[in-house]
C-alpha cells in the first residue's frame, strides 16, 4: 500500500478491533489482523456465531476503548517467554505463530501492549494512541479457514474499513455505492455474456455473446503482438509433475495447483505457461541470430482458490493469460524491458486507462543468488527511471524466480488494478540449462522475461465491463447495432439492411415491431448496444437509416452505403463511434 501512515493506523484500528471482541467475548482465540487497502480483518475463533447486530455492539465497543486515547507500547520476549505467556491466557494460534518464529531462527518476538488492555503478537509499527485512529465502521465477517488452509479450524473474520477522516470516509463509501451499479456480475447476467454454476464454481461459462466480446479482445491483442515481432504458440493444460519441480513452482506454488495421475504417473494442471514454453524453446539450437526471440501464449491456466474469495472474473480459479516470453542476451536486456513497457502502454490508451508502476522485489520464498537477484532489480529499476514513468518500490513482492514491474491500472472509479506485469529472470533459463551459440561460437545461457499486458483476460474483461459500465467500444460490443423497423412494412428492408451489415462482418440485430419503438429503444439502450438504427418510410425510400446513441435524443440520418464504410473503418481502425 502506497501510503504508509495510512496503513499503520488502519493496522492499529485491527487490533482495536481484536480489544473489543476480547471485551465482548474473553475466550475468544485470536488469529491475525493486518491492514487491507481500504481497511483492516481479524480472523477469531469465537464461541458462537456472530449475526449482524453484533457487529453493531462490536464497532460501538471500539469507539469507546478509541475514546481512552490509550497508547500502543513496543515489547519484546525472547522465544520462550513468548510461548508461556500466550500458553497462560490459551492463545493457540499465536503459539503457532511463534513456533513458526523459531523454525526461521528467530530468537525474540515483539509484542504491542495498550496499558496493559490488550496486548497482541506484532511486528508493527502502530500509531502512537488511539487518538491517532481516524474513521473506522464494521462492514461484514465471513468464514475462514486458520492460514487458508481446510485442514485447519473454521475462524471467523470481521472485515472493516478505516480512513484518515469522515470525509474520505464518505468519499469511498459513494465510491461503492457507483461500484455496485456497476458490478461486472449483474452486467454479465444482463447482457447475456457468462455465467456461474455450483457444478463449476469458480469456472466462467462464456455465452455466445461473452465469447465475441473475448475472441476480439483477443484479435485485438494478436495484432498488436505481430506488430511487435512475437510468435504464438500453445502448449498442454496438464505436464507431468517433475516438470513442476524442476521449474520450482512445486515448492514455491503447490498450494494453488491441481494435481491428477494418468497412467501411475503424477501429473499437474498448469497454473503457469512458462514451463511449457521452455520446453518448445528447447526442441532447437538457437543461434544469437535469432535472439531476441519473443514467444507469446494465450495460455490456460487453473490456480486453486479458496471457495471464500472467489469473486465473478476478478478471482477465478480457471483464466486465460495473455502470457510472452522473451528470451534475449544480457546485452538485449534494457532495450527489449522498454519495448514491453512501451507496449504495455499503447495497449492500455486503447482503452483509455492511466496506469502507475511499481518495482517489487525479492520475496522470502525465491529461487537464485544474491547477485543474480541484486543485478535483475538494478536493471528494472534503471530502465523504469529511463521510460519516464512514475514508479514505487513494492518491497518483497516479486515472483519467486526474478523482481518485476507491475503495472496498476485506474478505472473510472478511481480504483486501480494489477494486471500487467513484467520479470525478468536469470534462474529459470539455468535451471532448464538453455543456451544459444554466441558470436563466439561459445554457447551461453539466455535471459528471460516474462510478461502479461492483460493479465487475466477475463479479469480484464471484468474490469473493462466495470469502468465503462457495459457501455463497451463500439469495435468491442458483442452486438454494434440493433436495426429498429417502425412497423411490419419495413421488415423487408431491416432484413435487407442485416444482411449487408453481416457480409461486412458489422454485428447486429433486427429487433422486430412487436412493442411499440419507445420501448425497443428503451431496451436496446438496456442492452448497451451502440447504436439504434431506425427504418421508417423515409429510411425505406431514401435507402438510408437514423442513427441514435443509446441516452441521446440527437439523431442522425445516414444512407446505408455510407453507415457500412464507416463502421467497417471504425472496426478495422478499433475506433469508438464519436
Amino acid at each position: 500500500m502506497k501510503n504508509e501512515k495510512l496503513n499503520i493506523m488502519r493496522h492499529s484500528v485491527a487490533h482495536l478491533l481484536a480489544a473489543a471482541v476480547l471485551e465482548m467475548f474473553p475466550e475468544s482465540k485470536l488469529g491475525t489482523g493486518p491492514a487491507t487497502d481500504n481497511g483492516f480483518f481479524y480472523d477469531f475463533l469465537l464461541p458462537r456465531p456472530l449475526v449482524p447486530e453484533d457487529l453493531l455492539i462490536l464497532e460501538k465497543k471500539m469507539k469507546k476503548i478509541k475514546a481512552s486515547k490509550l497508547t500502543f507500547q513496543k515489547l519484546e520476549k525472547d522465544i520462550k517467554e513468548a510461548k508461556e505467556f500466550f500458553k497462560k491466557i490459551d492463545q493457540p494460534f499465536k503459539l503457532e505463530l511463534i513456533e513458526k518464529l523459531k523454525e526461521q531462527g528467530e530468537e525474540k518476538v515483539s509484542f504491542y501492549q495498550n496499558d496493559k488492555v490488550f496486548v497482541d503478537l506484532c511486528a508493527g509499527p502502530h500509531v502512537d494512541n488511539m487518538s491517532q485512529i481516524g474513521s473506522f465502521k464494521l462492514t461484514h465477517f465471513s468464514g475462514v479457514y486458520w492460514q487458508g488452509d481446510a485442514k485447519n479450524k473454521q475462524l471467523t473474520r470481521i472485515y472493516g474499513l478505516a480512513f484518515a477522516n469522515d470525509k474520505d470516509m464518505r468519499v469511498y463509501e459513494k465510491m461503492i455505492e457507483e461500484a455496485k451499479k456497476r458490478d461486472h456480475r449483474e452486467l454479465g447476467k444482463k447482457l447475456d455474456l457468462f455465467s456461474f454454476h455450483e457444478e463449476g464454481a469458480g469456472f466462467p461459462f462464456w455465452h455466445g455473446k461473452g465469447m465475441i466480446l473475448k475472441n476480439t479482445l483477443i484479435d485485438f491483442w494478436r495484432k498488436e503482438h505481430q506488430k511487435e515481432g512475437y510468435q504464438e504458440i500453445s502448449t498442454p493444460i496438464i505436464l507431468n509433475q517433475e516438470l513442476w519441480h524442476k521449474s520450482g513452482h512445486y515448492d514455491n506454488y503447490k498450494e494453488n495447483m491441481y494435481f491428477t495421475n494418468i497412467d501411475e504417473r503424477d501429473y499437474a494442471i498448469k497454473p503457469m505457461n512458462c514451463p511449457g514454453g521452455i520446453l518448445i524453446f528447447k526442441t532447437k539450437q538457437y543461434s544469437y541470430k535469432d535472439l531476441p526471440l519473443r514467444i507469446g501464449e494465450l495460455g490456460l491456466v487453473h490456480r486453486h482458490e479458496l471457495s471464500g474469495v472467489l469473486h465473478g472474473l476478478f478471482r477465478v480459479r480457471s483464466f486465460t493469460q495473455d502470457d510472452a516470453h522473451i528470451y534475449c542476451s544480457e546485452e538485449q536486456i534494457e532495450k527489449e524491458l522498454m519495448k514491453v513497457i512501451r507496449l504495455n502502454e499503447r495497449i492500455y490508451k486503447k482503452f483509455d486507462f492511466d496506469f502507475h508502476v511499481e518495482l517489487s522485489t525479492r520475496p522470502k520464498k525465491s529461487i537464485g543468488s544474491d547477485k543474480i537477484w541484486n543485478l535483475a532489480e538494478k536493471t528494472l529499476e534503471k530502465v523504469i527511471k529511463s521510460s519516464g514513468l512514475d514508479f514505487e518500490i513494492n518491497p518483497g513482492d516479486g515472483a519467486f524466480y526474478g523482481p518485476k514491474l507491475d503495472f496498476h491500472l485506474k478505472d473510472c472509479l478511481g480504483r486501480t488494478w494489477q494486471c500487467g506485469t513484467l520479470q525478468l529472470d536469470f534462474s529459470m533459463p539455468e535451471r532448464f540449462s538453455l543456451e544459444y551459440v554466441g558470436s563466439d561460437g561459445q554457447k551461453h545461457q539466455p535471459v528471460m522475461l516474462h510478461r502479461t499486458i492483460l493479465g487475466s483476460l477475463e479479469r480484464f474483461i471484468g474490469i473493462l465491463l466495470e469502468n465503462t459500465n457495459g457501455f463497451l467500444p463500439f469495435w468491442l460490443s458483442p452486438v454494434q447495432s440493433h436495426i429498429l423497423p417502425v412497423a411490419e412494412v419495413h421488415q423487408d428492408f431491416a432484413v435487407e439492411i442485416l444482411q449487408k451489415l453481416k457480409e461486412k462482418n458489422i454485428r447486429a440485430n433486427i429487433i422486430s415491431s412487436e412493442n411499440s419503438l419507445g420501448k425497443r429503444i428503451r431496451e436496446t439502450e438496456l442492452q448497451r448496444v451502440p447504436l439504434i438504427l431506425i427504418i421508417g418510410d423515409k429510411e425505406k425510400e431514401n435507402k438510408s437509416i437514423t442513427i441514435r446513441r443509446p441516452n441521446q435524443k440527437r439523431q442522425e440520418e445516414m444512407k446505408v452505403k455510407d453507415f457500412i464504410s464507416l463502421a467497417q473503418k471504425k472496426n478495422n481502425s478499433l475506433e469508438n463511434w464519436d
